[in-house]
């Protein structure tokens, strides 16, 4: 197993092959899609990846209560309570705090504070854009940037999840411009389902072979599933 690379390979889908088998250590990634998109689910099967093969994890969410969360995984076939109780997964969910963040302008001084949210190798937030829409401007954005690169210099991964309507154009496009990896979400009602698709904009560093467009549906006690076909 390269160790320069985090893999979130399983046996029962192709996720993390088509992603150039994995993230390159210190690299910071950003996922964009707007709500129900399917940044979440995104997450979920990157994190139980990761942990499945033994990469410790810190989930910050600020869609799901702890036992949302628990339930949410089990539904998708991701049973996480052995590493939940081993301490390789850490799950913060962060509703309150998006509630309290309106009056709390130094939000993103309190969120690269919390120390202990970024001791892990891998540390998800979902979705960033909740957290600091009421405190971010250009200067508190780069230094938000700088905090995460800092911690990518340590061989940590970030990844984070952008609704780009949660932030201007302006602060969207520094996250985009300043990640190693970007994606983007897609998704497009046929018939009777929903088709989705991940872009893949940008990777740098990847060890292997990195498929442009990915397209995947998400089935109850199933997870996530890559299929051929992508949305035109």
């Amino acid at each position: 197993m390269d160790k320069n690379v985090f893999s979130f390979r399983i046996d029962r889908d192709e996720f993390n092959e088509k992603l150039g088998n994995g993230f390159p250590r210190g690299s910071l990634v950003v996922i964009e899609g707007g709500s129900g998109g399917g940044k979440s689910t995104i997450c979920q099967r990157i994190t139980y990846g990761l942990i499945e093969n033994d990469i410790n994890v810190t989930l910050v969410s600020t869609q799901l209560t702890t036992k949302g969360f628990i339930n949410q995984m089990y539904s998708l076939d991701y049973p996480i309570a052995n590493h939940l109780l081993k301490g390789r997964l850490l799950y913060i969910p962060v509703i309150p705090l998006v509630k309290a963040a309106k009056s709390q302008f130094d939000f993103i001084e309190r969120l690269m504070s919390a120390e202990e949210l970024f001791e892990k190798d891998v540390i998800v937030i979902d979705t960033i854009s909740s957290l600091i829409k009421y405190s971010a401007d250009p200067e508190k954005s780069l230094e938000l940037i700088s905090f995460f690169k800092k911690l990518n210099g340590m061989g940590k991964v970030i990844i984070l999840t952008i609704e780009p309507n949660q932030l201007t154009e302006e602060l969207a496009s520094m996250f985009r411009s300043s990640c190693d990896i970007f994606m983007t979400l897609k998704s497009k009602a046929m018939a009777s389902e929903v088709k989705r698709i991940l872009v893949v904009n940008k990777f740098t560093g990847a060890k292997g072979r990195v498929g442009q467009m990915i397209g995947f549906r998400i089935d109850t006690k199933v997870g996530l599933v890559v299929e051929i076909a992508a949305v035109a």
